[in-house]
């Protein structure tokens, strides 16, 4: 059987799917190794035990003392003043968008943000703003300052849009997980303050940032109104983000966050899955070294791939869809990302599985 062919545009050997892959279809199938998503992983024995240990109350009528302690833990965590629990990570930011714009207000972000592309138009439906990409001229996932001050202009004719804010995201999902470096952060704030607009930073994988630069997430979040970030992409935690910011932001994001049903009761068991989460923050370097593992085995099959900041591999073929049904034969789940196809590293994957994608990916076959 013959090896890949993963140069993108170079024509694929004869087998039996079109694209990078070659698949034996006589191969026996072995359990799928995933590669879909961080947010698939599971929590484990001490992460269950801790959550059915939980001190809870009413979160809506008063307050859950465990989601209190994760909310203080956070706020701390991230240099913030207060933080705010919320089921998911596109609450999140929908609560921070909601809150900073007003009905028609324009807001900038990354081309490709989360809050563009992968939120259900939410920040403009319900949100009401209106989403202005920036291409990524400053790097991969952000753009110059300079580009920033450009798009938001300054003040018009009172029919013009009002442009309000800027929305970051680090690290950049459909980037590849790229990371904003604490300078480079810093002048987009100070151009975003320049130009009269507030900063949200989608962090919903900051700890992967910190993480790949050895900088507290304090340092990533530095002048900024808001943020959120996630427990449950690749930490284990099985629900669960927080938006933070001032106590004066928090105030008012609880209350939007009721509006959109993020209210819970006893919500401490989910919280407390999150403090263990935030134990777990480090692990995820062992999750950027299994992701320039794969990178560097794929680049040897030939693949295009570039190198990985942190857990997220993006490989440029010839067609995506064929690609991912090839992997899928050979019991490698994906997704698309970006035009390209995306595996994800985790701590549910181990090196042994990487290693063994890769030779499926070579020889064929999942035997």
């Amino acid at each position: 059987m013959s090896p890949i062919s993963g140069v993108r545009g170079e024509p694929a050997p004869t087998c039996d799917v079109i694209g990078p892959v070659t698949v034996d279809s006589s191969s026996a199938q072995l359990p799928p190794l995933d590669f879909r998503s961080d947010t698939l992983t599971r929590p484990d024995e001490h992460m269950r035990s801790v959550m059915a240990r939980a001190e809870v109350g009413d979160n809506v009528i008063d307050t859950d003392p465990t989601i209190r302690r994760l909310e203080e833990r956070a706020a701390e965590v991230l240099g913030t003043e207060a933080a705010l629990w919320t089921p998911s990570g596109t609450m999140a930011n929908l609560v921070a968008l909601s809150t900073h714009l007003r009905r028609g207000d324009r807001f900038l972000a990354p081309r490709g943000a989360h809050v563009l592309v992968n939120e259900l138009g939410s920040a403009a439906w319900l949100a009401g703003g209106m989403p202005d990409p920036l291409d990524h001229d400053g790097g991969p996932g952000r753009p110059t300052p300079e580009t920033v001050r450009a798009a938001a202009g300054g003040s018009g004719p009172y029919y013009t849009l009002r442009t309000t804010l800027l929305s970051l995201e680090n690290t950049h999902n459909a980037a590849g997980g790229a990371v904003t470096p604490p300078d480079e952060h810093a002048l987009l704030v100070a151009a975003a303050r320049d130009a009269g607009l507030r900063v949200h930073l989608d962090g919903a994988r900051i700890w992967n940032a910190s993480v790949a630069l050895g900088v507290p997430p304090a340092a990533l979040t530095a002048g900024v109104d808001s943020v959120s970030a996630c427990f449950s992409k690749g930490l284990g935690a099985p629900v669960g983000s927080v938006v933070a910011g001032s106590a004066e932001f928090v105030e008012q994001a609880r209350r939007m966050r009721q509006m959109l049903g993020g209210g819970v009761r006893q919500g401490g068991v989910l919280a407390a899955a999150c403090l263990v989460a935030l134990d777990r923050v480090d692990d995820l370097a062992d999750d950027h070294a299994k992701a320039s593992a794969l990178a560097a085995g794929l680049r040897e099959l030939g693949w295009e791939v570039s190198e990985p900041q942190t857990n997220i591999v993006l490989a440029g073929v010839t067609d995506v869809p064929a690609t991912l049904d090839a992997l899928r034969a050979l019991g490698i789940l994906a997704l698309p990302m970006a035009g390209k196809v995306r595996f994800v590293l985790h701590r549910d994957v181990t090196s042994d599985d990487v290693a063994d994608a890769l030779r499926r990916i070579e020889t064929g076959t999942s035997a």
